[in-house]
């Protein structure tokens, strides 16, 4: 009996599948090579085939793109679906590293170290191993590490290698969907890359999750309809967010106070601003909350803690200075204008007689004032 992992694996190969299929029809390059590249591996939802396989490869490559070619590269490598021919692997792979694809590039590296189908190569196959491993390529960190610890084609280096292999266990299984998802968005293939990221989102990788949220919202996806994606968005950022992702947070208090896939909630997103701010040391949701008790949105009104709250996200951030001195001096000078000239308008009014001594320069005494209140808040924060 399947147990409820693999009923729910099965479940988001289905759907991966199914996206793929839709995106591939639309003419996305990768979403046919990932098409090809689930026939190869095989799975519930795309079971084993190499004839398949070849068929999407095929379709990817003929629009130039790498992980088509890759793919091909590998049929004939290992002779799935066609004969071994190293010679056809290479000029496969040659062309998928060319474009940056990582993978391609270990593969050429392994013909080199290997002797497969060419003569071995170790300087050639360091080259490409260490090209491939920048991009977090696991396989090319485990071979640049084995040269090192055996000094082949490299001068041996134990704490190297020690280091390299340290990598290779830190980067785990997930790392080629990573670059797969990573690539696509770099192509402009949003589509692709979205379906790669929501897979992982869906196994819990926070980084996809925050990714995935972040492609919904551009509204750039086209297999997602339009009205589905900010609440989708906020699924994801939520997730994100569980999981200790301070920018995350801050995103589910924009979320509310906007009303993006939910109601206008200026409440529960001073909360969400709050949690950010407290345990994150956000210097954006410190500037949030600050506008918000400037203004007595969802939380009251308090000038003397929004004024503190603008200085915590300057000190915290040098990028929060001059937002918050702009900041600072729209709220120093709605305040003054409030409390002076409001509150006590009749008195001064009587008082200097301005009706008789400013006349038609009224608006030039205002703007006196405010720049007034501008070089006092300069000295102050520069000075």
């Amino acid at each position: 009996m399947k147990n409820r992992r693999d009923e729910w694996m099965n479940g988001c190969d289905e759907k991966a599948l199914y996206y793929f299929l839709k995106a591939a029809k639309a003419g996305s390059a990768n979403a046919m090579a990932f098409i090809g590249k689930m026939y190869l591996e095989g799975n519930d939802a795309a079971p084993q085939n190499n004839a398949t396989a070849f068929k999407y490869f095929s379709m990817a490559a003929n629009k130039g793109n790498a992980i088509g070619l890759h793919g091909l590269g590998l049929l004939y490598f290992y002779g799935k679906g066609v004969p071994v021919n190293y010679a056809e692997a290479l000029k496969y792979f040659q062309k998928a590293a060319e474009k940056g694809w990582p993978n391609a590039q270990f593969q050429l590296g392994f013909m080199y170290y290997s002797g497969s189908g060419v003569w071995k190569d170790y300087k050639l196959a360091f080259k490409y191993f260490y090209l491939a491993s920048q991009s977090g390529q696991p396989l090319a960190i485990y071979y640049l590490a084995k040269m090192y610890a055996t000094g082949t084609g490299v001068l041996r280096s134990c704490r190297t290698a020690v280091e390299l292999y340290k990598g290779v266990c830190e980067l785990g299984h997930w790392a080629e969907k990573f670059l797969t998802a990573y690539f696509a968005y770099k192509d402009g293939d949003i589509d692709s890359s979205l379906i790669q990221y929501a897979l992982l989102a869906e196994m819990g990788y926070e980084v996809a999750q925050s990714n995935s949220a972040f492609i919904l919202e551009s509204k750039k996806a086209k297999i997602i309809e339009k009205e589905k994606m900010y609440p989708m968005a906020l699924l994801l950022w939520n997730r994100a967010a569980i999981q200790g992702n301070a920018f995350a947070r801050v995103k589910i208090g924009d979320y509310h106070y906007y009303g993006f896939g939910t109601k206008k909630d200026y409440e529960t997103a001073a909360k969400h601003y709050s949690i950010a701010a407290d345990k994150y040391h956000s210097a954006q949701a410190m500037f949030n909350l600050a506008y918000m008790y400037e203004h007595g949105l969802g939380i009251s009104k308090d000038i003397h803690l929004a004024r503190r709250l603008y200085d915590m996200a300057a000190q915290t951030s040098p990028d929060a200075n001059m937002p918050v001195l702009l900041a600072l001096i729209k709220l120093e000078t709605v305040h003054l204008l409030q409390d002076v000239l409001f509150f006590n308008f009749t008195m001064i009014w009587k008082w200097i007689k301005l009706d008789n001594t400013l006349g038609p320069y009224w608006d030039l005494f205002v703007i006196g004032l405010i720049v007034a209140v501008l070089i006092f808040l300069l000295r102050n924060r520069f000075g």
